[in-house]
């Protein structure tokens, strides 16, 4: 619990919990860190913001995403961001504290979640952040050609990553938004039999050159329903620094890359317009 000013105990803030176009949100204090919230879609978590100290990522695939975000480019250089999926902006509070001058855009369908976050968890003034309360892949269409060191994809819909957002169609529109030398980084969320990591890894694939995947080794196993994070490039990728940041994380995670990476996929086919389907739902329990 936090102290007032006159070093009395402060009486812990309350929970929000609004209705939005997604669904029942809540803002959960964080009970052991004063400024700290959780952001929760009818019950499964979705974002943790410290607004004390926005570099403080508390979920294990946001900090393998920051990891990404560290060495896409130079330490402290500005990069140009497109995050898809906006959550309680997590990421691009992150990018801000540790890449002072970025201009960032966030591409969130759910307007009225964006004003609960807005209202309370409002973001730094001087961060050049922009938001659009569109769909992800006609707000990425937006973007001009070759504007985005980064594009970062974090949509769900009901625990659900959308079908448009997981297929070659929308790769291209990615390529299309991202500079030569930029990188595409996904969270996924998947479990057994890991049917759908598989084909989002066998559908990037076709597009880039470059692949990476980090993620607890029990969810590549197939042990466990949970998140991965895809990263994609043209350009070769630091997987020996990105490999050694996510095996010293709090929870450690594995990346697989080149031939591991392949072999992972199994034969998957990638996904098409046509034929793409949701993400699975996550099991009863998965986020308890």
């Amino acid at each position: 619990m936090a102290r007032d000013r006159r070093g009395g105990r402060a009486r812990t803030p309350e929970a929000v919990v609004e209705q939005v176009d997604g669904g029942l949100a809540e803002l959960s204090p964080d009970r052991e860190r004063p400024d700290a919230w959780t952001l929760l879609i009818d019950g499964a978590p979705q974002s943790h913001v410290d607004l004390a100290d926005p570099t403080h990522l508390d979920f294990s695939y946001q900090r393998r995403i920051g990891h990404v975000a560290d060495l896409a480019g130079p330490a402290r250089k500005p990069l140009n961001v497109v995050h898809l999926g906006g959550g309680a902006f997590t990421l691009a509070r992150y990018v801000a504290a540790t890449r002072p001058r970025s201009s960032q855009q966030i591409v969130e369908i759910d307007a009225r979640l964006v004003q609960l976050v807005r209202t309370h968890l409002p973001l730094d003034p001087q961060a050049r952040v922009r938001v659009r309360a569109v769909d992800a892949r006609a707000g990425l269409a937006k973007v001009p050609d070759g504007w985005a060191d980064l594009v970062i994809a974090d949509v769900f819909h009901g625990a659900r990553t959308p079908a448009h957002l997981t297929s070659a169609e929308f790769l291209d529109e990615v390529r299309r938004a991202l500079a030569p030398t930029g990188w595409y980084v996904a969270n996924l969320a998947d479990g057994p039999p890991l049917a759908h990591l598989r084909a989002q890894v066998a559908t990037a694939a076709t597009r880039f050159a470059e692949l990476a995947l980090a993620a607890d080794p029990v969810v590549l196993r197939g042990k466990r329903f949970g998140n991965a994070v895809l990263v994609a490039a043209d350009q070769p990728l630091p997987v020996a620094e990105l490999t050694r940041r996510v095996a010293s994380d709090p929870h450690p995670g594995r990346v697989e890359h080149g031939r591991a990476l392949v072999d992972f996929t199994g034969g998957a086919a990638p996904v098409s317009d046509a034929a793409a389907t949701p993400s699975p739902p996550p099991p009863p329990g998965a986020f308890h």
